[in-house]
């Protein structure tokens, strides 16, 4: 069983959140998911898919509580995924700013050299967020940004969203069935 760690920041982007949230409840078998939501990522949640948070089973921690077991290294949590992945909150954790419950979680997944995944879904890049994207690399975080496939031939939003959390789900290393090239 894997203890993975979803946080949801500001970015827009909600509904690749929620689809994370529904694919790892698919696959509560192999996992222990916890929740955290920046304060800002509740608003944008709520205004862009218009309905209220959906949480599954999963233990929600609000981004202030640093009791939270993976707060810590010693929880022996397995992963990170900052699903959509702000780029503020994707600079605070290249420099180590460890200011609230999600930096803190990916410093710790940093220093534990554990699985830390950030899905950016801002757009345009500019050199600061290259260069913040390339020091996480360097540090092993791995940057998946929300680019969706097509050769899927997805039919809704949903299903173009749902490209990119198969791919989420891959680098978890968990088991799912997804469409994949050349089949």
């Amino acid at each position: 069983m894997k203890k993975i760690v979803v946080s949801v920041t500001g970015a827009s982007g909600a509904m690749y959140a929620d689809l994370l949230l529904k694919t790892l409840h698919s696959l509560r078998e192999q996992v222990e998911v916890s929740v955290v939501f920046s304060a800002t990522a509740k608003t944008i949640y709520t205004q862009e898919l218009q309905k209220d948070i959906t949480l599954y089973d999963f233990q929600e921690f609000s981004d202030t509580d640093f009791y939270a077991p993976f707060a810590s290294g010693s929880a022996q949590y397995d992963a990170l995924v900052v699903c959509p992945c702000s780029m503020g909150t994707l600079g605070r954790v290249a420099h180590g700013v460890s200011n609230s419950l999600i930096t803190r979680t990916a410093d710790v997944m940093l220093k534990e050299r554990k699985t830390l995944i950030l899905v950016p879904r801002e757009m345009p890049y500019n050199l600061v967020h290259i260069e913040n994207m390339k020091l996480l690399t360097l540090s092993g975080a791995i940057i998946c940004p929300a680019n969706p496939t097509f050769y899927t031939n997805p039919r809704s939003i949903e299903e173009v969203c749902q490209t990119v959390i198969d791919r989420i789900i891959d680098l978890l290393k968990l088991r799912h069935s997804t469409k994949r090239w050349g089949k």
